[in-house]
């Protein structure tokens, strides 16, 4: 990639962060173009020329977040297979990559938590499509679970990936918010307990 190209991407990644930052401090709608601009360091021009709007600003930054996240899951499960370990193992591997997503961003999480309530945001289809992205790669390992009777996989692999999404989500946020006192691997452990159905 060019210099331009990397001062750009370098660009829009303090803008993501700036907007993340203050969304999640102070909502939507009282976060400021002239506050983002501010705090990632740039001139207020410079995100209207990376971005049409806030609310463009704000759509990118949830499908960006997301597919990071995806990447992440989709890695662990790559990971996994390349091991030689099976689907168990893999949706294992997952929900600790959802945990440190979530450590590592946990401003990013409780946004796209707090959005999937509103249902009338101009980017809600961009965050369907993003999710359903996310909820696919844990569908595709539950579906490997059932291929070798793992209960883990659940009579209904829709549902039971929305439900292993959701809980890592919330749980993550919960552990960030009222209990950050404990590990990361004390948050894993308990999940993967509740996921072996101990």
């Amino acid at each position: 990639m060019d210099s331009s190209g990397t001062r750009r991407q370098n660009t829009r990644r303090k803008l993501f962060d700036a907007a993340v930052t203050l969304i999640a401090e102070q909502g939507f709608s009282s976060t400021t173009v002239d506050e983002i601009a501010e705090r990632a360091g740039v001139a207020k021009g410079t995100v209207y020329y990376n971005f049409a709007s806030k609310t463009d600003l704000f759509e990118e930054l949830l499908r960006h977040g997301m597919e990071l996240l995806t990447g992440a899951l989709r890695a662990a499960a790559d990971e996994t297979a390349e091991r030689g370990g099976g689907a168990a193992e893999a949706l294992d591997a997952m929900i600790r990559a959802g945990l440190d997503f979530v450590a590592r961003r946990p401003a990013l999480a409780q946004l796209y938590v707090a959005e999937l309530w509103r249902t009338n945001r101009a980017w809600r289809p961009t965050l369907t499509r993003v999710r359903q992205q996310a909820v696919e790669v844990i569908e595709s390992v539950l579906r490997e679970a059932a291929a070798e009777d793992d209960p883990a996989a659940g009579s209904d692999v829709a549902l039971t990936a929305s439900a292993l999404f959701g809980m890592v989500l919330v749980t993550a946020l919960d552990w960030q918010s009222f209990q950050p006192e404990r590990s990361v691997e004390e948050v894993h452990a308990s999940l993967a307990r509740v996921l072996q159905g101990r």
